[in-house]
């Protein structure tokens, strides 16, 4: 029994009525496969605004698709695509089976694209499939919006916030987090207050409530401050431990930097100071086994830097306390860098010690706020809007920017990766293309 090749990419492309295959056009030196597609004469189809059936063809457009690779070769479809009129939606082009709207690609050709993605550059992508990569970008913008489109932030009630540079030249990004989840709900432009707001519009475009937040961990920044006192009057501020940690170890090396022009035994020590005793390499504790038993400002402010560390182990009785007797130390050290942390802590007291009662930090965030400049170099300097930061942000981008359109009419295709290749394994699991090199 013998098939037409039309039956064959018929089967191939799944295709139904009124739908078929008019031509096929192989060139081995273009090295490329052109399929034409078209409807029958005198149909009806359903209008793509109001969903009336039976509406009558006005007229026809060409359009063009890039489809996946027929072995090595680029295969495109092309089709006659008809228009219908509508007394209700007026004159609108019908929905094809095998592209969404607006699509140079289809269905399959997206769902290749997203996968690709998750394992590598957007740039390589395009070389792989000889794209520009503002086409791969457009494909990547439009599902991270899908996904993020049904998101449910109604649960939502301890949030972080933090900054961290986009580009050079005080560029910067807000990324928000819901700390309960360790999931980022919102990406933003700037470090202002109107970040704050930005974020509350989106959490209630998405099921949120500004009044069911409880709690915002952020650092001391005035302008996150006021912002979420404006937006989110129901939160309680909790300032970041790791940023009250980043004061004082900024307070010690000015204490430092300013021992160290009479002393020459500071000199390349400043990592010392910067870590923990149980953190110190061997040759650092050796370093500091020879300093301890000097007068040093500096090891005075060390001895406060780890006072202020044990603050954020005390309980709820002891806590207030504790800090008030680390404070009098503090601003009786005669330490000019250390006195004016202090006082910067008591500016900021109640979200501090809110620490002891929500125990919420950032440490995710920084964590985050890496994965975003390993993004952003990754990225080459194309594209970076907020998009780019919500795909490389996904706590699981292969669960969360799912491939649903690899599934096209009851069809499903298989993809592996293997180092540098992506292999088509089709239906059955038997190898129908190897994009890339061996």
């Amino acid at each position: 029994m013998s098939i037409s090749q039309e039956a064959l990419f018929k089967l191939a492309l799944n295709l139904e009525d009124p739908w078929y295959i008019t031509l096929i056009d192989f060139s081995a030196e273009g090295k490329q496969l052109d399929v034409h597609i078209d409807f029958e004469s005198g149909r009806k189809f359903p209008c793509a605004k109001c969903g009336k059936p039976e509406c009558s063809v006005h007229d026809t457009i060409e359009r063009t698709w890039r489809h996946l690779n027929f072995f090595q070769f680029k295969t495109y479809i092309h089709c006659r695509v008809p228009r219908t009129e509508c007394k209700d939606g007026g004159v609108k082009q019908v929905k094809v089976p095998w592209a969404r709207k607006g699509s140079g690609f289809t269905l399959l050709m997206d769902s290749l694209i997203v996968l690709m993605a998750q394992h590598m550059t957007v740039t390589a992508i395009a070389e792989m499939i000889d794209e520009h990569d503002t086409r791969i970008w457009r494909v990547l913008e439009y599902y991270v919006g899908e996904a993020r489109s049904n998101e449910d932030f109604s649960e939502v009630k301890s949030v972080g916030v933090d900054e961290t540079s986009r580009a050079k030249g005080h560029k910067y990004v807000s990324v928000f987090i819901d700390l309960d989840k360790s999931k980022v709900v919102h990406v933003c432009e700037g470090k202002d207050a109107s970040t704050i707001e930005s974020f509350k519009s989106d959490l209630e475009l998405h099921k949120g409530c500004s009044e069911n937040i409880n709690n915002f961990c952020c650092d001391m920044s005035p302008a996150f401050i006021s912002g979420i006192e404006n937006s989110f009057p129901n939160a309680s501020i909790t300032f970041d431990k790791f940023h009250v940690m980043k004061l004082m170890n900024e307070a010690i090396d000015k204490v430092r930097r300013e021992e160290q022009s009479h002393n020459v035994l500071l000199k390349k020590t400043r990592y010392l100071w910067l870590k923990n005793p149980e953190n110190l390499t061997i040759k650092q504790n050796e370093t500091f086994g020879s300093l301890k038993n000097l007068r040093l400002k500096t090891l005075k402010a060390y001895s406060i830097k780890l006072a202020l560390r044990d603050f954020w182990n005390q309980d709820q009785h002891s806590a207030e306390g504790y800090l008030k007797r680390w404070y009098f130390w503090a601003t009786h050290s005669r330490l000019n860098p250390v006195i004016d942390c202090a006082k910067t802590i008591k500016k900021h007291w109640n979200g501090v010690t809110n620490y002891i009662k929500t125990k919420i930090s950032n440490g995710i965030l920084e964590g985050t706020n890496s994965l975003i400049q390993a993004a952003k170099d990754s990225a080459r300097g194309f594209r970076i809007n907020k998009e780019f930061y919500y795909y490389y942000l996904s706590e699981d981008r292969k669960a969360r920017i799912q491939s649903t359109h690899m599934k096209q009419r009851g069809t499903k295709n298989v993809f592996v990766v293997q180092g540098c290749r992506l292999i088509n394994l089709g239906q059955e699991g038997n190898i129908v293309e190897v994009l890339g090199k061996n």
